[in-house]
C-alpha cells in the first residue's frame, strides 16, 4: 500500500506562484513515475505534468512555460511550482504515482486526496 498527501495549496492572485508538494509512503518497492492532475468543477480530471524515475518531464500545453515538475527520490516527493497562475488554473490538484508496492506486491496507480488551487481575477 501507497500512501500520498499534497500540500501547498491555497488562494492567489493572478499572476501568482504557488508550489505544491507530494510526500509518498508505505510499503514502496519502486515508484516508475510521479504526476500532478487537476479537475476543475464540472470537468473531467486532466494531466497537468509527469515525470520519470529517468527525469524525463511531460507537460499539458496550457502550463508549459508557466508550471515546473520535479522530484526528490531521496523523499519520495515530487514538486509542482506554479507561476504566472492564471484564473483558468482554479481546480482541485491531485498527486499521482506510479509505483510497486511492497506490500500488495503488484504495480498500481496511486492517488492523493487532492489540494485545491484557486486564482482570483
Amino acid at each position: 500500500q501507497v500512501q500520498l498527501v499534497e500540500s501547498g495549496g491555497g488562494l492567489v492572485q493572478a499572476g501568482g506562484s504557488l508550489r505544491l508538494s507530494c510526500a509518498a509512503s508505505g510499503r514502496i518497492f519502486s515508484i516508475y513515475a510521479m504526476g500532478w492532475y487537476r479537475q476543475a468543477p464540472g470537468k473531467q480530471r486532466e494531466l497537468v505534468a509527469t515525470i520519470t524515475t529517468g527525469g524525463r518531464t511531460n507537460y499539458a500545453d496550457s502550463v508549459k512555460g508557466r508550471f515546473t515538475i520535479s522530484r526528490d527520490d531521496a523523499k519520495n516527493t515530487v514538486y509542482l511550482q506554479m507561476n504566472s497562475l492564471r484564473p483558468e488554473d482554479t481546480a482541485v490538484y491531485y498527486c499521482n504515482a506510479d509505483a510497486f508496492s511492497s506490500k500488495s506486491l503488484r504495480r498500481d496507480d496511486y492517488w492523493g486526496q487532492g489540494t485545491q488551487v484557486t486564482v482570483s481575477s
